[in-house]
């Protein structure tokens, strides 16, 4: 009969759940990884990054100092920020301030003819772009600094332990110790090689000035306690000095050579830190020279 040979298709639909959410755990797990990668990094740097490192990050992303920091040059470190009084700041001061030397002014030309009511004016105006010229002098020696001292493979990894501030009372240079880093050898005045090297590159740069320098050396809170830390940190100071003329800075351009002991630390809240133990020479902003007066 015609119905016994009938044929019956029957048709199966296949899911396609698995094919279409098959690979999703392969990106899930690309995340995690990525986000572990992230984190092991994150501990790393806390690890080998030092105490004032750490300051100047926290300093970089605090919201208050976004608006106020005008320079972060020279990384983590190499733009710290410092106060007037050798202490951290938090970002409201920028390292050195970058102005270029001013025309001379018409009150400049007014006070060299010799005008008698504009004098007090004049005088104002010259020790004003005097100042800035300085500013200039001291942002052009501290670039060529932080510049020399990268090129130099004997102790570009001295970088970030180079710190250039522009004070009211000229251009401070700090060297600071870091761990396993010293500028002297422990309890001693002889300086490490490296510590030579940097400071005659230093003096060579320094003595295209004319400013006068004041030198000073300091000690942390652990150093000795009976008195002899003022005697160390004055030695090393006069042995920076000699590394300094080493580099070319004239004997004369000498002011005066201070042992501070742990007197000024770097890191008031933590006395014990390397970073307090340090050489501080200070490139003197100079008064502008008197104007001679000649009578009408």
């Amino acid at each position: 009969m015609a119905g016994d040979n009938a044929v019956v298709i029957k048709r199966i639909k296949k899911g396609g759940h698995g094919g279409h959410h098959g690979g999703a755990w392969k990106v899930a797990y690309a995340d995690f990884v990525t986000a572990m990668m992230a984190f092991f990094l994150l501990m790393w740097l806390i690890n080998t990054t030092t105490p004032e490192q750490k300051r100047g990050i926290a300093d970089y992303f605090a919201p208050q100092s976004i608006a106020q920091t005008v320079s972060g040059s020279g990384g983590v470190l190499g733009g710290k920020v410092m106060g007037e009084d050798n202490a951290h700041a938090g970002g409201a001061q920028s390292v050195m301030q970058k102005q270029s030397p001013p025309a001379p002014s018409s009150a400049t030309k007014a006070l060299a003819a010799g005008a008698t009511q504009g004098g007090a004016n004049s005088n104002s105006t010259s020790n004003s772009d005097s100042h800035s010229a300085q500013d200039g002098e001291f942002a052009n020696a501290a670039e060529a600094i932080h510049q020399a001292v990268q090129d130099n493979p004997d102790i570009a990894n001295l970088s970030h332990q180079v710190i250039t501030e522009n004070t009211p009372q000229g251009l401070r240079i700090q060297l600071v110790d870091q761990d396993g880093r010293p500028m002297f050898k422990q309890g001693s005045t002889e300086p490490m090689p490296y510590a030579r090297k940097l400071l005659a590159a230093i003096g060579g740069i320094i003595s295209t000035l004319p400013n006068r320098v004041s030198i000073g050396g300091h000690t942390s809170g652990n150093d000795s306690g009976d008195g002899s830390s003022w005697e160390m940190s004055a030695a090393r100071a006069n042995q920076a000095r000699a590394m300094l003329q080493a580099g070319g800075l004239s004997s004369d351009r000498i002011y005066e050579i201070a042992g501070k002991a742990g007197s000024e630390p770097l890191l008031p809240e933590d006395p014990n830190a390397s970073a307090n133990r340090r050489l501080s020479v200070l490139l003197m902003r100079e008064a502008p020279p008197a104007p001679a007066h000649t009578g009408l």
